[in-house]
């Protein structure tokens, strides 16, 4: 019968993520360059330039109180999960996913190959999970490690537990496939999972493939889904912060050329007095 951790709540480390507010962060995921890089090219297509893919994830865990049916090791029921941003099926990018629970547990390595990829257990202490992608062959040979605290507990225990409201702990973070391949770009075109650029003028790919919306609409349908935090605006203030950062810079470069302009024209004043 699995146990959870080994530490009890009351003297685990804070976790990670605390509070209403979710934390927001871009990883940016970039290929090999070696000898496999070749034989990636041969059979994916070249790589497209200068170009990002974004792919919005939420990670991280949903826990209820048993209740009457609490035991001393088996308090809570909980589910730890990766998804997309607003539940899209996110196996067009990933291919499978690896949950790396406390070693107390039978089988403290759980290997996930399709969606949704979560992950329900019973237990009554809180511990770090390490959540690993693998993507598909030609989306990114490296694998992408996450880091979640799982919680059971909510931060205010000055009230009495409830069985009926879980506690959710999420983290929203946006991949970025730099220079993708051909095969990769021409598949996720339609795919509401992928936010994709407009390709340079003059570069024609195969047509995208028509994505079953039934596929891709099974996680959207998920039990727990209520309890999911809203991320839709996620991925707009990431670009909102990228547009302003790309204003400031071009306030500060043309605050440079005003200085150097107004430089030249005090150099030149006293010539125009004479």
């Amino acid at each position: 019968m699995p146990q959870s951790s080994s530490t009890k709540k009351h003297v685990q480390e804070p976790p990670d993520v605390t509070g209403p507010n979710p934390k927001s962060q871009r990883t940016k995921m970039v290929k090999s360059s070696d000898d496999s890089d070749k034989k990636f090219v041969q059979n994916t297509g070249k790589k497209l330039k200068e170009l990002e893919v974004g792919v919005p994830i939420v990670y991280g865990n949903i826990a209820f109180w048993l209740g009457k049916k609490a035991s001393e090791f088996q308090s809570h029921k909980w589910t730890v999960y990766v998804r997309g941003a607003t539940n899209e099926d996110l196996s067009v990018v990933v291919k499978r996913v690896v949950f790396q629970l406390h070693s107390s547990f039978n089988n403290p390595t759980r290997v996930v190959d399709g969606p949704p990829f979560e992950l329900s257990e019973c237990g009554w202490g809180e511990f770090e999970i390490v959540i690993t992608l693998h993507f598909h062959t030609d989306v990114c040979d490296k694998p992408l490690h996450l880091y979640h605290h799982l919680k059971l507990y909510p931060e205010d225990e000055s009230g009495p537990l409830s069985t009926k409201k879980p506690v959710v702990v999420e983290s929203y973070d946006e991949i970025v496939l730099a220079e993708p391949s051909e095969a990769f770009f021409a598949r996720v075109q339609n795919h509401p999972a992928v936010s994709v650029p407009r390709l340079p003028p003059g570069l024609n790919l195969p047509p995208p493939e028509d994505v079953d919306r039934r596929k891709r609409s099974d996680s959207k349908d998920h039990p727990l889904s209520q309890w999911f935090t809203n991320f839709s605006e996620a991925d707009e203030l990431l670009k909102l912060t990228a547009a302003r950062q790309q204003v400031q810079g071009h306030i500060a470069r043309l605050r440079r050329q005003l200085s150097l302009i107004e430089g030249q024209h005090q150099q030149l004043k006293p010539a125009d007095d004479l």
